[in-house]
């Protein structure tokens, strides 16, 4: 990992700053709105709920959606320092982005597009509005929250978790526990495809905390990444500066 001393803090307040981002609106919308356990209740109970919440509750699905951003610029910056030493770590900063991107346009429905179906269900004024506002939710739903912020944005932050691991383990970065984090946290992760596929194949197995335990460990994993990085006293491997090379021949004479 070739970085200096102050790269190495900014990536890591980076990355703490961005996972104390999602954590924080995360547990307000589990509080205020029962998430993630509403979005597979009753469609018309969804956009209710969400209706009563009003404007407070539209800012909190805003910044859930956008407070995350500093995990862009850290995913880059680590993913440069990275590349010598593995083939993988270019894909898997790509895909780290477009997972962080597609986690985003899914979350933004929240904020652009859920309201105003719950107001057209709230106040629609016979049954085919009311069933035509519902279909739409659903169609939305699965779309922008199942395909892709769940199941696209959940499968590549795996695999930029899981690369990223291995990385920092063959350099000896990292420490077994988090070795056993980063695999173990993605393991449970990924679990949690199935309950995605449920939505769709009626009696599929799944285990509905995998979702909520993988995520949890994947920002625990996260945050002392950011941490071991912002608080080290010395850089893993310090970028020579820059030698003038007629200084080098000057002491020559």
């Amino acid at each position: 990992m070739k970085t200096s001393k102050k790269t190495e803090k900014l990536i890591g307040w980076l990355l703490i700053t961005g996972a104390l981002g999602v954590l924080i609106p995360y547990t307000m919308l589990t509080i205020i709105f029962e998430y993630p356990d509403i979005l597979r209740q009753d469609t018309a109970v969804v956009l209710i709920k969400f209706h009563e919440g009003g404007s407070p509750l539209i800012w909190t699905w805003l910044a859930f959606a956008i407070s995350g951003l500093p995990l862009l610029p850290a995913y880059i910056l680590l993913g440069k320092a990275l590349e010598t030493e593995s083939q993988w770590v270019k894909v898997a900063t790509t895909v780290g982005v477009i997972a962080l991107v597609v986690q985003m346009t899914g979350l933004l429905r929240w904020v652009f597009v859920v309201p105003v179906l719950a107001d057209l269900l709230v106040h629609a004024s016979d049954v085919g509005s009311r069933t035509a506002t519902l279909v739409a939710f659903r169609v939305i739903h699965q779309y922008g929250g199942v395909l892709l912020g769940e199941h696209l944005g959940q499968l590549f932050t795996i695999f930029w978790t899981v690369v990223l691991t291995a990385t920092f383990h063959k350099i000896g970065f990292f420490k077994n526990w988090l070795i056993g984090l980063g695999y173990g946290g993605s393991a449970i992760y990924l679990m949690a495809q199935a309950e995605l596929l449920s939505t769709v194949i009626p009696g599929f197995w799944h285990w509905d905390l995998a979702g909520a335990i993988g995520s949890t460990l994947w920002l625990v994993w996260l945050m002392a990444l950011g941490g071991k990085l912002a608080f080290r006293k010395t850089p893993v491997l310090e970028v020579e500066e820059f030698q003038n090379p007629y200084h080098e021949l000057s002491t020559l004479n």
